[in-house]
């Protein structure tokens, strides 16, 4: 792959170094681990998401979900197998493992539950009151009411 200098571009912008953490960590990508476990992204809603992942093996106690600094990171530890257990076929996948998600800002996990073999992480978007369209009144000079221009989001 190949690498991209983004140093003009912060020469004349404030705040986007994040873009470019993120564009480095994608260059850096190793196919064999994007693979491993697999996932779904599903959009429940307007402001409503869940990431599924296959985790065939594991239970509760093996898995470990954390966010930090706009990164949902979730781990998986593999159990010391029984060296008694002599395997004709061994199909399901039980190393160890680690998933990086970068998440978007005002994105939350509000949960995250182990059903079937399927770890379900919820995820919210709450934009704050500051964020959100507002009316914005125009007022005239010796006008008693000003005239209002309302601002809606699609």
């Amino acid at each position: 792959m190949r690498t991209f200098d983004l140093t003009p571009l912060f020469r004349s912008t404030v705040g986007f170094d994040h873009l470019a953490r993120m564009l480095d960590t994608a260059s850096r990508l190793d196919e064999q681990a994007v693979s491993y476990p697999p996932y779904n992204i599903e959009k429940l809603g307007e402001d409503n998401y869940r990431i599924s992942m296959a985790v065939a093996g594991f239970g509760e106690g093996d898995l470990d979900v954390t966010t930090h600094d706009h990164t949902l990171t979730i781990t998986g530890r593999a159990r010391k197998e029984e060296e008694t257990v002599q395997f004709l076929h061994r199909g399901i996948a039980g190393r160890s493992f680690e998933r990086r998600f970068e998440l978007a800002d005002h994105i939350r996990v509000a949960g995250a539950s182990l059903v079937n073999g399927l770890l379900h992480v919820e995820l919210v978007r709450e934009v704050p009151e500051a964020m959100k369209p507002r009316t914005i009144n125009i007022s005239t000079p010796g006008g008693d009411k000003g005239k209002v221009i309302e601002n809606k989001a699609a």
